[in-house]
């Protein structure tokens, strides 16, 4: 078993240190000085390797006795597979252009609440290549996102089984946007919002050990797992969302393996339902349908012009699209919408 997690490890290396040193970043405007510290994210056939690896790893009982953590083992992989982080400006105002500033208070969960309004693309790209699993090993998913008939209510996330006192991290770079307390729902609970687009929750903890507006990196200890607030057991309940609006972590997240099923995840407008709680929305369209959806993996030397002409469109319409602007620095390997 450690052999073979051994061969694999160098197989990963070799293939993160073979496209770093192949693949620059190509970008367009000004903005190419600030996001040289990012890097090329791999070819995609490197996220099987990914994968098997953290199979191997779940299953290795030595793994975790000889304090080897998952999530540093997972920032190490992403690390060799070269996946970038987010700079400190970014850090700053995380997502601004796609939330707006107003959006950015702790009194509740939705950050539209009252007049405040999400305009929502037609479509977005979350990267989830970044994501760390947010405990130090595997756990069993006790409880799955959705309706409750026994309670009449709706689930908006997963519970993890965790015991008190397991060490709880963010699962990609971010800001903290709330700390909180709520007795009747989720305990002592934290909400992250990432530069991906998302916003993270980890709720039911016994101890916060982070604050509001406080920058952390995927896998930095943000909480104590617990069983505070509406909780029959020590567990975290992990909710992922956008725009307010709650998603199923296991649409996006393996938590079999702690690895993401896809590197990006396409949001769309026709998708979104206003948000979960108190909000309201300007949809920006309502005729968008996952069937219609074209996407481009972007390649070196391309630029939104040389897309835009490929595929008979517009560089606003492809900034419409994206949520971008003409200045946005493109990535090689990621993928834009085309139609």
């Amino acid at each position: 078993m450690t052999s073979r997690i051994f061969t694999l490890l160098c197989s990963c290396l070799s293939i993160g240190l073979l496209a770093s040193a192949q693949v620059p970043n190509y970008t367009v405007g000004k903005q190419a000085e600030r996001k040289q510290e990012s890097k090329t994210p791999p070819p995609a056939d490197t996220s099987t390797a990914i994968a098997e690896v953290a199979k191997l790893m779940a299953d290795n009982d030595g793994f975790l006795k000889n304090n080897k953590k998952l999530a540093d083992f997972t920032k190490a992989i992403n690390k060799s597979m070269g996946f970038g982080t987010a700079s400190e400006e970014d850090l700053q105002y995380p997502s601004i252009d796609l939330y707006g500033e107003q959006s950015w208070h702790n009194n509740a969960v939705n950050p539209f609440i009252g007049s405040l309004k999400a305009e929502v693309p037609d479509s977005f790209m979350v990267d989830l290549s970044q994501f760390v699993y947010p405990l130090d090993e595997l756990k069993r998913v006790n409880s799955r996102y959705g309706y409750r008939r026994r309670f009449r209510r709706m689930h908006y996330g997963i519970d993890i089984s965790v015991r008190v006192g397991d060490t709880i991290r963010a699962a990609f770079d971010g800001k903290v946007r709330m700390v909180d307390f709520d007795r009747r729902g989720y305990g002592h609970y934290v909400v992250v919002r990432h530069t991906n687009g998302l916003e993270t929750l980890y709720a039911h903890n016994s101890r916060v050990l982070i604050k509001e507006n406080q920058i952390v990196r995927a896998g930095d200890p943000i909480a104590l797992g617990g069983s505070t607030g509406r909780s029959t057991g020590p567990h975290l309940h992990f909710e992922a969302r956008y725009l307010g609006q709650a998603l199923n972590p296991e649409h996006l997240i393996d938590f079999n393996t702690g690895v993401p099923k896809c590197e990006e995840y396409l949001c769309l407008a026709s998708k979104y339902n206003g948000g979960n709680g108190r909000g309201a929305i300007n949809r920006a369209s309502h005729r968008t349908s996952s069937s219609g959806v074209q996407m481009y993996r972007i390649r070196q030397g391309d630029t939104l012009s040389t897309i835009a002409k490929r595929h008979g469109t517009s560089v606003n319409k492809l900034c419409s699209l994206n949520n971008i602007s003409s200045r946005t620095t493109l990535r090689v390997g990621r993928s834009i919408r085309v139609r």
